[in-house]
């Protein structure tokens, strides 16, 4: 499948971009510079671009058949409230329902939309307040993704990820939409491996399963 990857030279980004071309999709990839995305494959182009330009935007989606949008503010960013990823979602799926692209995976984070209920009181209470203020900023974000992405008219899929690790790829994900069974974290492989594999099921098509391994 033609897909475009918003976000193939972050962490997670740069597994995700890997995997997608090991199972044959042909990729488009939007990066502010080359030089972040050292990956070279007959199937892959990088594209350097403003993800923030609705033109550029739309012009990288053109020809193409589903996005994988996995962007985010490296890292733990500053701490600071940021609206990146919530912006540029907005760019992107206004893009795709005027070209008409329809096939939409989001990366997203445990702890976002109706998950919030799924996670402990320890983690609400108190590490995410006090010791993981960097995290609600970034999960505050994310409920300005998730909306707008859930009110459009594209075949969407949200993938709310917990705490993402170096590990060795473990081979069993727990996808779940109620937060029965889930852990607290997925290797960047499996969580890489999952997000890729929803490109072409239909099984999460217009929900938001949370995953850890």
């Amino acid at each position: 499948m033609k897909l475009v990857i918003f976000g193939a030279s972050g962490y997670t980004g740069k597994e995700i971009l890997k995997q997608a071309l090991a199972v044959g999709h042909s990729v488009t990839a939007l990066t502010r510079d080359k030089k972040t995305i050292t990956i070279l494959h007959p199937n892959l182009q990088i594209v350097e671009g403003d993800v923030l330009d609705p033109k550029t935007v739309r012009q990288v989606l053109s020809g193409n058949e589903a996005v994988i949008q996995c962007l985010g503010i490296g890292g733990k960013g500053y701490g600071k409230p940021n609206s990146f990823v919530s912006d540029a979602s907005k760019v992107i799926v206004e893009a795709m329902e005027v070209i008409g692209v329809k096939r939409l995976v989001a990366m997203s984070n445990a702890g976002a939309g109706n998950s919030w209920s799924f996670q402990s009181k320890v983690f609400t209470k108190i590490l995410l307040p006090y010791f993981m203020k960097w995290l609600k900023v970034i999960i505050d974000d994310k409920n300005i993704m998730e909306p707008n992405i859930m009110n459009s008219t594209l075949n969407w899929t949200i993938v709310r990820s917990p705490n993402i690790t170096a590990k060795k790829a473990k081979g069993t994900i727990v996808a779940s939409l109620d937060g029965k069974g889930l852990g607290w974290s997925i290797t960047n492989e499996d969580n890489a491996n999952f997000i890729v594999n929803q490109i072409l099921s239909k099984q999460f098509i217009n929900q938001a399963p949370c995953i850890s391994n």
